[in-house]
C-alpha cells in the first residue's frame, strides 16, 4: 500500500505542546501520509515537537516546515536534526528557511545577506550529518574544527521554505526540497518549480520534494467549509501585501492591492472573488476537497498540507477527508 500523499499540520497558534503528540498519533491513526509541526516565533519549539510528533508514532513521515537559518547556529541545527534522524530513521524532514523578519528583528538576528545565510545554513548542515569536520570562516557563519558525535545512520532531507524566484533557484540547487507556504496555487507552483528546476540543472540534481501547505476546511455544507476559510485566507493575504509572488502568479495583485486600501482585512472577508478560495486554499465538499488535492499535486507538489482553519472542529474534518478522500489517493 503506497503512501498517501496527503498530511496534515499541527497549528502552532492554537496548539500548546501537551498536544501535539497526542495530535501527531492522531493523524497517524486516520491514514495521513505526512504530519508536519513548524516553529513560529514564540509558540512551540520546532525540534522538540518534531521530537514529541516521532515518538507518538510509528510510520508516518514527520516534517519540520520550518525553522529560520538565523535562530540557531548551523552546527546546533545539525545536531538537532542528526539527533531526531539517528532516533527515528527514515521518518524526519527538515524545513530550514530565512525566517520571518519581523521576528528575527526582533531578536537582532537579520541577517545581512538572507540568501547566504541560508546558503551557509544548508550546505554546512549537509557536510556536518555526512560526518565532515567543518572548518570555514563564512560570510554569515563561523565553524572551527565543528563535527557530530553521533550521525545519523541514515541521509536525511534537507528542505528549505522559501518564496521567492532568487531562493527558489537557490533552494533547487542545494536542498532536497522546498516546502511550499499556504496560498500556493497551482500556478504558484509552475512557478516554484520553474526557478527550483534551474537550480537543481546548475547543481545536477534530478530528484526535489514540494509539500505544499493548503488552509484547509471540509464539510459536506460545501458553503459552510468555503465561509469558514475566508477569515484565515484574508489574514495571510493581508501579511504577504499586494505585491507577492503567491497571488501575482494568478494575477490577482492589483485587486488585492484595491481591497486591502479601501477596507483591509475586513472588506477581504466579505468581497474576495470565490475564484481566490478555489485557487488558494483547499475548502469544499469531501468531493472538493478530493478534486484541489488532485490539482495541486497534478501541478507538481509531492504532497499536500492540509492546515485546518477552525481548531474546534479539526479532528472532526479530518476524519472525514480520511474516510471519504483518502483511500482514493493511495489507501
Amino acid at each position: 500500500m503506497s503512501k498517501v500523499p496527503v498530511g496534515a499540520f499541527i497549528a502552532t497558534a492554537t496548539t500548546p505542546p501537551e498536544q501535539v503528540g497526542p495530535l501527531a498519533r492522531q493523524v497517524e491513526d486516520l491514514g495521513f501520509g505526512e504530519v508536519w509541526v513548524a516553529e513560529d516565533c514564540f509558540y512551540y519549539g520546532g525540534f522538540t515537537s518534531a521530537g514529541l510528533a516521532l515518538q507518538s508514532t510509528t510510520a508516518i513521515t514527520v516534517g519540520l516546515g520550518i525553522i529560520s537559518s538565523m535562530t540557531r547556529h548551523p552546527a546546533m541545527a545539525a545536531m538537532e536534526i542528526a539527533t531526531l534522524a539517528r532516533v527515528h530513521p527514515g521518518r524526519f524532514l527538515a524545513g530550514i528557511g530565512h525566517g520571518v523578519p519581523a521576528w528575527t528583528d526582533q531578536m537582532g538576528l537579520t541577517p545581512r545577506s538572507p540568501l547566504t545565510a541560508l546558503n551557509e545554513c544548508v550546505t554546512s548542515i549537509r557536510r556536518l550529518l555526512s560526518g565532515e569536520t567543518v572548518a570555514d570562516e563564512g560570510r554569515q557563519f563561523t565553524f572551527r574544527d565543528v563535527s557530530l558525535a553521533f550521525l545519523p545512520d541514515t541521509e536525511v532531507p534537507l528542505l528549505t521554505g522559501v518564496l521567492g524566484s532568487k531562493s527558489l533557484r537557490l533552494s533547487g540547487r542545494i536542498a532536497d526540497g522546498t516546502v511550499l507556504s499556504v496560498l500556493a496555487g497551482t500556478k504558484y507552483i509552475e512557478y516554484a518549480l520553474e526557478h527550483i528546476r534551474g537550480g537543481m540543472t546548475e547543481a545536477g540534481r534530478s530528484s526535489h520534494l514540494l509539500p505544499t501547505y493548503a488552509l484547509f476546511s471540509a464539510n459536506k455544507d460545501s458553503k459552510a467549509a468555503r465561509a469558514a476559510v475566508r477569515p484565515l485566507l484574508a489574514f495571510y493575504l493581508e501579511a504577504v501585501g499586494p505585491r507577492n509572488a503567491l497571488t501575482g502568479a494568478f494575477g490577482y495583485n492589483d485587486h488585492l492591492a484595491e481591497l486591502l486600501s479601501e477596507g483591509g482585512t475586513d472588506r477581504l472577508v466579505r468581497e474576495m472573488p470565490e475564484e481566490w478560495i478555489d485557487e488558494l486554499a483547499v475548502a469544499g465538499s469531501p468531493d472538493q476537497v478530493g478534486e484541489r488535492i488532485e490539482q495541486l499535486l497534478k501541478a507538481g507538489a509531492t504532497s499536500v498540507v492540509l492546515s485546518p482553519v477552525n481548531p474546534e472542529s479539526a479532528a472532526e474534518e479530518l476524519e472525514l477527508v480520511a474516510k471519504s478522500v483518502l483511500p482514493a489517493l493511495g489507501r
